[in-house]
């Protein structure tokens, strides 16, 4: 499973609302907030890149993968 860290990056950064993401990025308000919640099914590259740029990290620090088959065992 892959989870996305976007909400863990938004508070180590003090970065209290999405629309403060929203605005600096030009993402669409519903991408984030999916993202927020880690309910995004699927993510565009370009839309990654732009969060990796904003908050100058890499796609290790903003996703994670966890062996689900591992968890349920």
């Amino acid at each position: 499973m892959i989870n996305c860290k976007l909400s863990s990056l938004m508070g180590e950064r003090k970065i209290l609302k999405i629309s403060d993401v929203v605005n600096a990025t030009g993402i669409n308000r519903n991408t984030l907030t999916a993202l927020y919640y880690d309910r995004a099914i699927r993510i565009e590259l370009s839309v990654a890149d732009k969060l990796c740029k904003y908050f100058d990290c890499n796609m290790n620090d903003l996703f994670e993968y966890t062996d689900d088959e591992n968890e349920e065992q």
